[in-house]
C-alpha cells in the first residue's frame, strides 16, 4: 500500500513513495483530483529533477495543476500532460493504481 485513502485529499499534498526500476530507486509520488487517485514519477519532462518544493507539494496556487518548482512547468494532474511552461508536449510519466479498501495500491 502506497498510502490510505484519507491521507489523499482533493488538490491538497501529494504523497511520496517510490518505485525500482531496472536504473534502481525512482522517486514518485500519488495525488488526488477531481476525486480520483492519479501517481507518477517525481520527475519533471523539461529536466530530469524533482517537483515538489517541499516535500508533498505538488499542485500550483490555483490546485488545478501540477508544477515544476523549478521551471514552473504545469502538468495536467490527470494525464500528466505538460500544458505550460518549458515541458513543451512532454508529459510525466504515468504510474498505474488502484484505490480500493481504504487505501491506495500500485499496480503491478
Amino acid at each position: 500500500m502506497i498510502c490510505t485513502s484519507a491521507e489523499l485529499q482533493d488538490g491538497g499534498d501529494g504523497v511520496r513513495f517510490t518505485v525500482t526500476r531496472p536504473a534502481g530507486e525512482r522517486a514518485a509520488f500519488v495525488v488526488r483530483f477531481e476525486g480520483k487517485v492519479y501517481a507518477y514519477l517525481n520527475r519533471c519532462a523539461h529536466v530530469p529533477i524533482e517537483l515538489d518544493w517541499l516535500p508533498g507539494r505538488f499542485f500550483d496556487d490555483s490546485r488545478r495543476y501540477l508544477i515544476c518548482a523549478t521551471h514552473g512547468a504545469l502538468y495536467a494532474p490527470d494525464s500528466g500532460r505538460c500544458v505550460a511552461g518549458p515541458c513543451q508536449n512532454g508529459r510525466l510519466e504515468v504510474l498505474p493504481v488502484v484505490e480500493r479498501d481504504g487505501g491506495v495500491f500500485l499496480v503491478g
